[in-house]
Parts: C-alpha cells; sequence; structure tokens
C-alpha cells in the first residue's frame, strides 16, 4: 500500500513539475519587469525633481542609503494596506451579532397550540382575604358545669362523648358542707316559727293592756329577723343545688340528705370530664363540659390592617383542611370592636352548621371573606408567573412575538388579581400556557 501511494505522489509530482517550471519562470520574469518598471519610474522623477525641484533632489541624494531604500518599497506597503483594509481587518467597529431580548419568546406552531390568547378588562371585582383561623365551640350552646358545694366525688353517671338532657344527673357529691347548711336550715325554720308565735302572742297580750307596745315590736322584730334567716338558709341551699321542692321535703320530714347533684344545665354532649370517683372538689372547678355541637364557630385574627375590609354581614368561605378541604359557605357574624395590644389583630367570627357531626372543635381552617364589589382592571391567575420574587405577564407583541412584563398585582379573588401597575384596558396577554412561554423563553436565552 506504502509503495503504490509513493508511487502515485511520483507520477502526480512528474505531472505537475512542468507546470511549477513554467510558473516561477513567469513570476520570475514578472517580478524583474515590475522591479525594472519601478526602477526606471523612480528614475524618471529623480530626474523632474532634480529638473524642477532641485531642492528636494539634493534633499534625497544626501539622505542615508535606508531611506532611499525605504521610498522603494512604499508603494509595495501601502499597497498592502490597501489590500489589508479592503478586507475589514483595520475596521474598528465591531461586529454586531443578533442579541435574543431576555424578556421575548418567539413561538412556533406546538407552543402556539397551548397558548390561550385575552385581554386584561375592566370587570367587577370582590377582593378576597386569606385568613388563618380555628374551628371552636359555639359559646351560646356551651356549658361548664361544676359542683355548687365542697365535697367529695362518690358517683360518677356520665362519660365523655356521652349525649344529655338539661336536669340529668352528671354525678353526685358527699359534702358535709351542704349537712351543715341543711342543718342551719332546720334551725331557721324552727326558730322563725317560734318567733312568729311569741309575736301572735305578743299582739293578743297588748290587745289585753298587758304588756307594752315596745314589747309588741320587739317581738315582731324578732319575728321579722327570724323569717330573714328562715330565707336566706333556704336560698342558701338553693345556690348549694338543692331544687325547691327537695327544700320544701327537708322542712317538713326534716331529713338531711348530704349528696349534692352536679346536673346538666343545657342540652348537649359531653365533650369534657375533670373529675374521678372519690375525688374532693371545689365549687370554682369545672367538673364537666356539655357542648351542643350542631352549631360551632370558626374564629380567626385578622391584622389590624386589613380590618377595615371586613363588616358584619360579608360573605365568608370556610376552608378545612383536615376534611379534604371541604368548603361551607357562611357569613361573618362578628367583628371584634377593638384591636388586641399584644398581636394587633382583630377576632373575626363565623357561624358553621354541623348537623352533620363532621367538623370537630380545634380543627385549623382558612377563611376566605370577600370585599365589597369594586370596577377593577383584573388578570386571570393563570396569567400571572413569579420570577425573581416579581409577578409577570406575556403580552402578545405579533402572531409569534410575546414580551414578558413585570406587573403590580393585588390579593387574588375567584380566579383573577387586580392590576395595579404595568398593564393597561384591552391589552392581550396570555391567559393560559404562560408557564410554557416562560420555559421557552428561558431556553431560547441558553440557545443563544
Amino acid at each position: 500500500m506504502k509503495k503504490e501511494l509513493i508511487s502515485r505522489l511520483e507520477i502526480a509530482k512528474g505531472w505537475y513539475a512542468p507546470y511549477l517550471a513554467k510558473a516561477q519562470v513567469y513570476v520570475k520574469e514578472w517580478v524583474a519587469s515590475t522591479i525594472s518598471a519601478q526602477n526606471h519610474l523612480y528614475t524618471q522623477t529623480h530626474e523632474w525633481f532634480t529638473a524642477h525641484v532641485p531642492v528636494i533632489a539634493r534633499q534625497y541624494d544626501r539622505s542615508p542609503a535606508w531611506t532611499q531604500k525605504s521610498l522603494f518599497y512604499l508603494p509595495w506597503f501601502c499597497l498592502f494596506l490597501i489590500i489589508l483594509n479592503y478586507f475589514n481587518v483595520f475596521d474598528p467597529r465591531p461586529t454586531i451579532k443578533s442579541v435574543q431580548d431576555p424578556n421575548t419568546v418567539l413561538v412556533n406552531a406546538d407552543l402556539r397550540n397551548m397558548i390561550t390568547n385575552g385581554r386584561a378588562q375592566v370587570a367587577s371585582f370582590s377582593e378576597e382575604l386569606r385568613a388563618s383561623g380555628r374551628v371552636d365551640f359555639n359559646e351560646q350552646f356551651l356549658a361548664r358545669i361544676g359542683a355548687n358545694v365542697t365535697g367529695r366525688v362518690s358517683e360518677i353517671l356520665a362519660i365523655p362523648g356521652q349525649m344529655v338532657k338539661k336536669g340529668d344527673i352528671l354525678a353526685k357529691i358527699t359534702s358535709t358542707e351542704l349537712t351543715q347548711s341543711q342543718l342551719s336550715f332546720l334551725k331557721a325554720k324552727s326558730g322563725s316559727l317560734l318567733a312568729d308565735q311569741a309575736a301572735n302572742r305578743a299582739r293578743i297580750l297588748y290587745k289585753e293592756d298587758v304588756i307594752a307596745l315596745a314589747e309588741l315590736q320587739r317581738r315582731e322584730a324578732e319575728a321579722n329577723s327570724s323569717k330573714a334567716e328562715y330565707l336566706a338558709s333556704n336560698d342558701q341551699l338553693r345556690v348549694q343545688g338543692m331544687d325547691q321542692a327537695s327544700i320544701d321535703r327537708l322542712a317538713k320530714s326534716g331529713l338531711i340528705e348530704s349528696t349534692n347533684n352536679v346536673i346538666a344545665s343545657i342540652p348537649g354532649e359531653i365533650v369534657e370530664r375533670k373529675i374521678n370517683k372519690g375525688q374532693v372538689v371545689q365549687p370554682a372547678e369545672a367538673l364537666f363540659t356539655v357542648a351542643d355541637l350542631g352549631s360551632l364557630w370558626a374564629i380567626s385574627e385578622i391584622p389590624e390592617s386589613n380590618a377595615y375590609l371586613i363588616r358584619k354581614g360579608q360573605k365568608v368561605t370556610l376552608v378545612i383542611p383536615a376534611l379534604k378541604n371541604a368548603e361551607v359557605e357562611g357569613l361573618v357574624a362578628h367583628v371584634d370592636s377593638i384591636v388586641n395590644p399584644q398581636t394587633r389583630t382583630v377576632v373575626v367570627r363565623m357561624e358553621v352548621p354541623n348537623k352533620e357531626g363532621q367538623i370537630k372543635p380545634g380543627m385549623l381552617a382558612t377563611m376566605l371573606i370577600e370585599s365589597q364589589p369594586t370596577e377593577r382592571l383584573l388578570v386571570p391567575v393563570s396569567a400571572v408567573i413569579r420570577e425573581d420574587n416579581l409577578d409577570h405577564v406575556f403580552v402578545r407583541e405579533d402572531e409569534d412575538r410575546y414580551r414578558m412584563v413585570g406587573v403590580k398585582l393585588g390579593p387574588e379573588g375567584k380566579g383573577y388579581r387586580p392590576v395595579i401597575s404595568g398593564l393597561s384596558d384591552g391589552q392581550e396577554i396570555a391567559v393560559n400556557g404562560a408557564f410554557h412561554l416562560n420555559t421557552e423563553r428561558k431556553r431560547q436565552l441558553t440557545a443563544n
């Protein structure tokens, strides 16, 4: 193979060698004729300067040899510069490259099918305030029930989760305090009877002129005082949990009952119990919590800067994440008239119907509160993209070109956001597919 290649090179060399020799001869002849013509031209130029401008000719003759030599090469140097200039070697202007605007994106047919165009338009808008909150008991249907006397728990008749009616007995408490109160009641009753009898006798004796008026008045005063003590002891027993029928039985029979009943004051479900058998309890302690869970409250704390947006009666949507983002429609039932000085918030409340019992007090929730509708310039939420912590939309410039424009927007409401600045009414934008446009924009920037 190597010998064959060498053979072919020899043949090629033999073929072009004559032409190369002829070319070398022609080049030498051209160079020689050019130099001869240049020398002849220089001689004629020198003779002309000698005849017409002898000063320049003498100056040239006295110049060094290298200066005279450089004048010979000067035309060739100028020709070389002309050639370089022709090919823009000395062009000071840089080559302008086509650079894409970083905010512009060009779309193709496939991308165009993913985009829906629309316009920014003025329409009625209700600002939607989002506020974190919680579900709580409806305090109108909540009772924390405690003991009426100090005593020891002798029996517990109710457990958490049990449904009770008003008047049901939840627990029984044995109380020496109640015993002492009943004993005081019986003593006051006896004292009142004796005082009444003494006053009646005094009236008879006074009529018979046996005793003086002062004595009658004294006995009547004692009778009134004893009756007041009797009534006070009666009221004390009522405060300690005895109904009037039981008190009347006590007054009639004189049998002291040391057991006090803890009674449900409202119907509902027992949601909390804080006693055990044998425990000593005080009247200030809440032993049971009974609530009607058919109606609950949703409570949220709104920053004071947004409180002006909320009024009683506004529409509210309660979103409960624990129930797969279930939504409950309602109205604002109450807005606090004061600001919490510690948290700088205002409490807002709505009533939540709970007939099926799926909503539990303590669940976290989000309130979506609608403000009064106003006319605003709106864009769909789907048209907005977030870039560098700023909001942007894509404005359509022509059939295949979109420009990403920064905009300032307000909070979302029902799928739309109000435009504060950056767009004008009627501008055509990409209402769907903005994400795809932004992805293509970044790809085109990377490609360039």
